[in-house]
């Protein structure tokens, strides 16, 4: 258990503020559902950092946070439009169709970040008849699966079109903190205030053991996601821990902390790369993921003998994501390793 690398920053362990809140969460008993003081406190700082109407509903992953965020903004009958590169429409198997009933539309985004006038075109193409599914959500993820960023004049624009042709807007916000704090701005400065509905917000990627949250910025949502939490199997027994975890990052602000520590590791392995080796990212890097162009044949083994992932077999292009514990000496180690197996 002491290797550690850059496939996700899901590999990553936990902050010590997180573990020492789960620890004190630990002690006596509490009750269930999340009828306990924790989740409760946790509400009160969801809402002086997301804004008066802000609820948050504690869910296990960032999937059931995904589906359970969509479903309660679509009818059976609806479907979402997100990017090509979309987790929702990648790599979360069927559980959208399956547990969510919605059709996925998918639009071409360059860099990972969906354009206004894409979405416009989409949705005037839509003719509302009974035979294609209707579009009646936007999905964005932030910083994207390319590692880009939205600036909140972009989510502005994407915003004002879906809301003029009658559709919500949610944010897949897995990472959420890495974008806001390259952008230094708040939370709420990429939600509440550029226009979204709900949010998915990530957690497990930033510090924490387990667990994401559903944050809802229109109250009308807040009843349809709290029942589907339940119906959608993601409403935790013992909620205290995972609220817990969600508190210890939103106080004082440590979701900043740990998303400019791994976007810092980002700058510092582009910088060395393009300094030792000539390599400049395929994509720009905006949050904390890199994305490392080598040639094809090489990409075995690299990710054989490397901690990276394969990005596109392909096209020859590895991810390294860092993390909010990502330290120069992996850093170091990566290009290290890039230069023996490379040059």
């Amino acid at each position: 258990m002491t290797m550690r690398g850059f496939t996700s920053d899901n590999a990553s362990g936990a902050h010590p503020r997180v573990l020492a809140a789960l620890a004190a969460a630990a002690e006596g008993h509490a009750p269930s559902y999340g009828a306990d003081p924790l989740t409760a406190e946790l509400g009160e700082r969801t809402r002086e950092v997301f804004g008066p109407d802000a609820a948050i509903f504690p869910v296990f992953n960032g999937t059931g946070a995904n589906v359970v965020a969509l479903t309660a903004l679509l009818q059976r009958w609806d479907a979402v439009v997100t990017s090509e590169q979309a987790h929702l429409a990648t790599d979360e198997s069927t559980a959208p169709q399956l547990v969510g009933g919605m059709a996925v539309l998918t639009v071409p985004a360059p860099a990972g970040r969906m354009r206004p006038t894409v979405l416009a075109e989409l949705l005037e193409r839509s003719d509302g008849s009974v035979h294609h599914a209707r579009p009646a959500a936007v999905s964005l993820t932030q910083s994207t699966e390319l590692g880009t960023v939205y600036p909140p004049e972009e989510l502005v624009a994407l915003a004002d079109v879906a809301h003029g042709h009658g559709l919500r807007v949610h944010v897949d916000g897995a990472r959420l903190a890495n974008a806001a704090a390259r952008l230094d701005t708040s939370l709420t400065g990429l939600t509440r205030d550029v226009g979204v509905d709900a949010l998915s917000l990530g957690a497990t990627k930033n510090g924490t053991v387990f667990g994401d949250a559903v944050v809802v910025l229109d109250p009308a949502l807040a009843e349809p996601v709290d029942r589907l939490r339940k119906a959608s199997t993601q409403l935790a027994s013992k909620m205290r821990f995972i609220s817990a975890q969600l508190l210890a990052l939103l106080t004082d602000d440590l979701w900043r902390t740990t998303a400019q520590h791994a976007n810092a590791a980002a700058d510092l392995l582009a910088a060395r790369l393009g300094e030792e080796l000539g390599i400049e990212p395929a994509y720009p890097v905006e949050a904390n993921a890199v994305f490392i162009p080598v040639p094809p044949e090489a990409v075995d083994r690299v990710t054989r003998e490397l901690p990276v992932l394969p990005w596109d077999r392909r096209a020859g292009v590895l991810r390294a994501v860092c993390s909010f514990d990502t330290t120069e000496e992996d850093v170091t180690g990566l290009v290290a390793g890039l230069r023996r197996i490379l040059t």
